[in-house]
């Protein structure tokens, strides 16, 4: 884990106005810079970068945050990816946490493996280009297949020589451990214990990861001393490194451009990437011949909701790749197919068509999956009515795993009347799918509860005894027996890539867990009520403004002390047993209480650096401002800014917001009270009328307080 103090080095170091001007043009206005946003195509620019604030925001699109934000968004990063990337650009050196002896050894597995296949790859280029055997076989191959100078740079291609061991013997010369190059796969033993090169005679095509590290290879045969060969390609096993279910290849030159097209196109093999990248399309990645995972398809999702898959002229390679597809469904995205002219693939096809006439014959021939799977099997089932059930279970069962429940609407009216088929009974048949799916997905999550029951009662069965707590935090907000707490769930986890070994990166120090909170207002759907307003000022306030002074209080020996913003909105909610309704405002106030104390405390700078995104996305937006008074109107006319009136804004805001919140609670405890199976259950019926009153009663001391009179319900 990167230590504290390395991150405060690398946010002073990096200015946002230079790291956005290496990838946006930006020209000033006023004292904010403005250009067109990276993240989405537009001709008016949108995109504000503030230096004064350290914040860049799209105002069409809604992107953006701090120097770290920009970085993970555009290049597709983890929050420590992206600290590392702006140290590499300012000169600062990283320092991690003390590793565990295991952790140091896993980790200095990795980075050995990795430095093992850096100069694999560097070796093969070296021969590809400067070698005679290189530059006859391998460079005379790739310029046959068409492909340029640059290109071939570009996605490192290289070349292995026929002598069988040149690799080895090279790396063992260099200094580099037999056991390292064994496990990269770059090696293996024969049965007298030599060292055999696994890609001899080959041109090379590096696989690289999502942050651009070479973590395998794939070799493709060539000369006649290779002729006799079985395979066409041969591919490194999995390794400590490589799993190649997590491995889309392409997908690094690729990242920038899918999220600028909003599409990703899937292809087969290495050469179709490359010869479409030489064509002028980038957005493309390739399985390698494998049959798509979840983890390559959450990859792709990371990036785009939309995927067309390309296949050769024949179409028969869709059929052992439906299964594949239907993944793609079921994570929620929309995929098209376009079948290329026969006798064409992706790669003969960008070799005879430039980016523009690629794109079009895609726009005009691509087709939804769910249209082309009933084509296709259609014309294989003819007539044949058990071919066409069969066909028809298949094309439900695609339907099935489709998430949203208007998409599935609209393919089973199509469907409906392509098949002939009553869309009552594609309804059905498709309902029992999904229930059935449902049942199977419930099934394996008790089977992994009892497992994981069984693992820790054995556990504990071993473990010696220790007394349980007997004292929980509980909130001070009465509960209403029998409905259920809500519980507050942990803050979201950020997802590594597969490259980066978890143990290097824990997640932060953990936050004493929020106080269990219940309410009859629902969880969802409240951002367009007054007091959810109310709140998000609040929590504004406190991001903003969390550590300045907002009044003094006298303690009881008479002496004055000032009160932070946080510790206002704080004891101001406890005064009255109210919280804060949304579950990341209650996280947000909970941890600046924790750190309100701590020397230096800056609360904007504290929640916009977290390395939670979710918390630090929240912090950017709120105190994101699209317009700034410009230096001249500044001078002009003496403006009062919120920070000089805090005194007067910050419980103004907090008497608004007790206000709104209790009475959208009594609201809904009188909708409550209407329900037929509270009015014939005598005891929550007294409950929730006690509740009511308790509330009734707290709110008229608010309006004491305030010094309004107000309405009160009654």
């Amino acid at each position: 884990m990167i230590d504290q103090a390395t991150i405060d080095r690398i946010m002073d170091a990096a200015q946002i106005v230079d790291v956005v001007s290496e990838f946006v043009t930006l020209r000033r206005r006023g004292v904010n810079y403005v250009g067109l946003c990276p993240f989405h195509n537009e001709k008016t620019p949108s995109f504000s970068v503030s230096p004064s604030k350290g914040l860049c925001k799209c105002f069409s699109c809604g992107k953006g945050g701090n120097v770290v934000h920009f970085i993970m968004e555009h290049e597709q990063l983890n929050y420590y990816e992206a600290l590392k990337w702006l140290a590499r650009k300012y000169n600062i050196e990283v320092k991690e946490r003390e590793l565990s002896e295991e952790e140091k050894q896993a980790h200095s597995l990795r980075e050995s493996l990795f430095v093992v296949n850096q100069f694999a790859n560097q070796y093969f280029q070296e021969v590809l280009y400067h070698q005679l055997e290189g530059q006859r076989i391998g460079m005379t191959y790739l310029r046959g297949r068409g492909f340029r100078d640059d290109i071939i740079k570009k996605f490192q291609l290289g070349y292995s020589t026929d002598n069988r061991d040149a690799l080895a013997r090279t790396a063992l010369q260099k200094g580099y451990q037999e056991d390292y190059l064994v496990k990269t796969g770059l090696c293996y033993r024969k049965e007298d214990g030599t060292l055999r090169d696994r890609f001899w005679g080959r041109v090379i095509f590096p696989v690289h990861t999502l942050s651009g590290k070479v973590v395998a290879f794939g070799g493709r045969v060539l000369n006649a001393a290779t002729k006799n060969v079985q395979m066409k390609y041969v591919n490194s096993p999995e390794s400590e490194i490589y799993h190649k279910s997590r491995e889309l290849y392409g997908i690094y030159f690729a990242k920038q451009a899918i999220v600028r097209q909003d599409r990703c196109f899937l292809v087969e093999g290495y050469t179709d990437v490359i010869s479409m990248h030489q064509s002028g399309i980038e957005n493309v990645v390739a399985s390698s011949g494998t049959a798509l995972t979840p983890e390559q398809i959450r990859m792709i999702h990371r990036f785009t909701n939309n995927v067309t898959v390309l296949y050769d002229g024949d179409g028969a390679g869709i059929k052992a790749s439906i299964r594949g597809i239907d993944m793609l469904l079921e994570e929620g995205m929309n995929v098209k197919v376009c079948l290329l002219p026969d006798g064409d693939d992706p790669d003969s096809f960008a070799r005879k068509h430039n980016a523009t006439d690629y794109q079009a014959y895609i726009n005009e021939h691509e087709v939804d999956f769910i249209r082309f799977k009933s084509q296709l099997l259609l014309e294989e089932a003819g007539k044949d009515p058990i071919k066409r059930a069969a066909l028809i279970s298949s094309i439900v069962k695609s339907i099935s795993v489709i998430p949203d429940a208007i998409v599935r609407s609209v393919y089973i009216r199509e469907c409906s009347q392509s098949l002939q088929m009553e869309e009552k009974v594609l309804m059905e048949a498709t309902a029992r799918l999904i229930e059935q799916a449902r049942e199977n997905r419930y099934k394996e999550m008790q089977r992994r509860k009892n497992q994981e029951q069984r693992t820790a009662q054995a556990a504990s069965a071993l473990a010696p005894e220790t007394p349980a707590p007997t004292d929980f935090p509980t909130s001070d907000i009465p509960a209403v027996p029998p409905l259920p707490e809500t519980p507050v769930p942990p803050m979201p986890n950020e997802v590594l890539p597969p490259d980066v070994p978890p143990a290097a990166f824990p997640p932060p120090p953990a936050v004493p867990a929020e106080a269990d909170y219940s309410s009859f207002i629902p969880q969802e759907g409240n951002e367009e009520k007054v007091f959810y307003a109310k709140e998000e000022e609040l929590v504004r306030m406190i991001i903003r403004y969390g550590e300045k002074m907002v009044c003094y209080i006298e303690t009881g020996e008479g002496e004055q002390m000032p009160l932070t913003v946080i510790q206002f909105i704080s004891e101001g909610l406890k005064e009255d047993d109210l919280q804060f309704h949304n579950v990341l405002h209650r996280h947000i106030l909970k941890e600046a209480e924790c750190h309100v104390s701590d020397p230096n405390f800056v609360a904007e700078r504290y929640f916009v650096n977290h390395p939670d995104p979710t918390v630090s996305t929240m912090a950017a937006e709120l105190v994101s401002d699209r317009y700034q008074l410009s230096k001249y109107h500044s001078k002009a006319q003496k403006i009062v800014t919120d920070e000089e009136r805090l005194y007067e804004l910050v419980p103004r805001l907090l008497i608004d917001f007790k206000m709104a919140i209790v009475d959208e609670e009594l609201k809904h405890i009188l909708q409550a009270l209407n329900n037929p199976s509270v009015a014939n259950d005598p005891q929550r019926c007294m409950d929730m009328m006690q509740r009511y009153k308790d509330l009734h009663d707290t709110q008229r001391l608010m309006a004491q307080r305030a010094g309004d009179r107000v309405v009160l319900k009654v």
